[in-house]
């Protein structure tokens, strides 16, 4: 863990592992792909960025809670979103990453 703005600290490296977890929802999706391409600098070859967060279904009203966690960023960020996998999966891929996968956390 280091201090400071994700976007003005020097991440190092080379990293095994990057955790983003509650993060990529607070902001657009260019700004995600800036931090996701920050990330996969930092990162040797062959490790990892994994990400946690609300992910609504493609219809982008179901299940409840990622829906409703989607409105609350409505409400409460400038242009912060709940992303749909296929969301994440096309900003991790044009910030240079292949292979997305996702696993559902219980």
């Amino acid at each position: 863990m280091l201090p400071g703005s994700a976007f003005e600290v020097d991440f190092g490296g080379p990293n095994d592992a990057v955790l983003l977890t509650n993060f990529l929802h607070h902001f657009d999706q260019p700004t995600c792909v800036g931090l996701l391409k920050k990330v996969h600098t930092a990162l040797r070859p062959g490790g990892r960025a994994a990400t946690l967060e609300f992910v609504p279904n493609e219809d982008r009203v179901s299940p409840p809670m990622p829906t409703a966690f989607s409105m609350t960023m409505l409400a409460s960020t400038v242009a912060g979103d709940a992303y749909t996998l296929s969301e994440l999966t096309d900003m991790y891929n044009q910030a240079g990453f292949g292979g997305v996968t996702a696993a559902p956390s219980p």
